[in-house]
C-alpha cells in the first residue's frame, strides 16, 4: 500500500514540476542528467531510480565519497560534464561553492527548507538532516553515564572504550566544526586527548556501531541513522542506542546532505531533479528507508527519532564547514590519519 502511495504522489509531483520547469532550446527535457554523487548508491540509488521512472529522464551517476567528488569538480572547473553535485555534507558543497562553480537556485526551491539548512548565497540546498550522536553500549552504559559535551571524552576513564572512524567524511566535518567553534588549538588538544585514550579506529560508521553493539567498545562517534539499520536487521535486542549530546557543542552538530547545480550546466533537468529531492515522495523515502531527517517543513521525523526541532544542536553556519583540507592536515599532524 505504501508503495502505491509513494508512486501516486511521485507522479503528481512530477507532472506539477513539468508544468513549471524552465525550458532551454539547447537541452530537450529528456536528455540525460549527469549527477556527481558523494552519497553511496545503496542509500540514494532507489530515489534516483524513482525520479527516472516518473520523469523518463535518464540519470548518469558518478559515485564516490564527497571529498573525492568535490576534488574532481574543482579540478574539472568550468569544463565539468556534471549537472548536479549531491554531497553527503556541507563541507564538500562549501568547497565547490567557494570556487564559484555552483549556480544560484530559484528561491522557490530554497524555501522548501529552513534557512539554516541552505547556502547563505542560495547556491545549494539541504536535502536531508544527519545528526552526530554518541552510540553507546546499553549493557554497560545509560544516558546518565554520558557527558553532555564531546570534549569530556578526553577524560582517562574512557581509555580503551571509544570507537571512531577518522577517515570518515562526516567525522571530518564534525572536526571542522570543532575548529570553527573551539579554534585550532583546542581542537588539537581534543584530538590528542582522544588519542591518549587509545580509541579503536574503524573503517566507517557502520563498523563503529557494530562494535558498540557487540561490546567491543562502549561508545562511538557516529551519525544517528546507522543504528536504525541494525535495529531493523537484528531487532530491539541489539545492544546499542543513540545519545544526542545536549551541551550544544560540536558533538551535537546537525549536518545536511545537500545538492547544487553546476554553473557550467545548461541542462534544465538539473533544477527538476533538485525539486524532486525536496518533494514529499523523495523526502518520505529518506525518512522511512534511510532514517534521515526530512528537511521539508511539512514532513515529520521518522518514527522513533527525536524531532529535529527538539535536538537543540549547535548553532553554526553550515557554510563554515568548507575547510575539510585543513581538518585532514590537522588529523594527519596528530596521528589520527596516516
Amino acid at each position: 500500500m505504501r508503495k502505491i502511495f509513494v508512486v501516486f504522489w511521485g507522479m503528481l509531483f512530477f507532472f506539477a514540476l513539468v508544468a513549471c520547469a524552465p525550458t532551454a532550446s539547447s537541452t530537450p527535457a529528456g536528455d540525460p542528467l549527469i549527477l556527481y554523487s558523494g552519497r553511496s548508491e545503496s542509500l540514494v540509488g532507489p530515489a534516483i531510480q524513482l525520479f527516472t521512472e516518473e520523469s523518463g529522464i535518464e540519470v548518469q551517476v558518478r559515485y564516490g565519497n564527497t571529498a573525492e567528488m568535490a576534488a574532481t569538480l574543482l579540478e574539472e572547473g568550468e569544463n565539468s560534464p556534471a549537472d548536479v553535485f549531491w554531497a553527503q555534507d556541507p563541507g564538500g558543497l562549501g568547497a565547490v561553492a567557494d570556487a564559484g562553480l555552483l549556480a544560484p537556485l530559484p528561491q522557490n526551491i530554497l524555501d522548501h527548507v529552513p534557512e539554516k539548512f541552505r547556502s547563505p548565497e542560495g547556491v545549494w540546498v539541504g536535502v536531508t538532516g544527519r545528526a552526530r550522536v554518541i552510540a553507546y553500549h546499553t549493557a554497560t552504559l545509560t544516558p546518565a553515564d554520558l557527558p553532555a559535551d564531546i570534549w569530556d571524552f578526553v577524560d582517562p576513564k574512557w581509555d580503551g572504550k571509544i570507537g571512531w572512524a577518522p577517515t570518515n567524511g562526516s567525522f571530518q566535518v564534525m572536526v571542522t566544526g570543532m575548529r570553527q567553534v573551539w579554534g585550532q588549538e583546542k581542537t588539537r588538544q581534543w584530538l590528542e586527548g582522544i588519542i591518549a585514550n587509545h580509541p579503536i579506529a574503524y573503517e566507517n560508521n557502520t563498523a563503529v556501531v557494530a562494535a558498540v553493539g557487540a561490546g567491543e567498545v562502549e561508545v562511538g562517534f557516529v551519525n544517528h541513522y546507522y543504528l536504525y539499520r541494525f535495529l531493523q536487521e537484528e531487532g530491539e535486542d541489539f545492544e546499542a542506542r543513540n545519545y544526542f549530546q545536549p551541551g550544544q557543542g560540536p558533538g551535537s552538530l546537525v549536518m545536511v546532505a545537500g545538492a547544487g547545480m553546476l554553473k557550467s550546466s545548461d541542462n534544465p533537468n538539473a533544477e527538476l531533479f533538485i525539486r524532486f529531492l525536496l518533494s514529499t515522495v523523495a523526502q518520505e523515502y529518506f525518512a522511512t528507508e534511510t532514517w534521515e531527517y526530512p528537511l521539508s517543513d511539512d514532513l515529520a521525523a521518522p518514527e522513533g527519532l527525536i524531532p529535529l526541532a527538539d535536538l537543540h544542536g549547535i548553532d553554526m553556519d553550515l557554510s563554515d564547514l568548507a575547510d575539510l583540507q585543513g581538518t585532514v592536515t590537522l588529523l594527519t599532524e596528530v596521528g589520527a590519519l596516516p
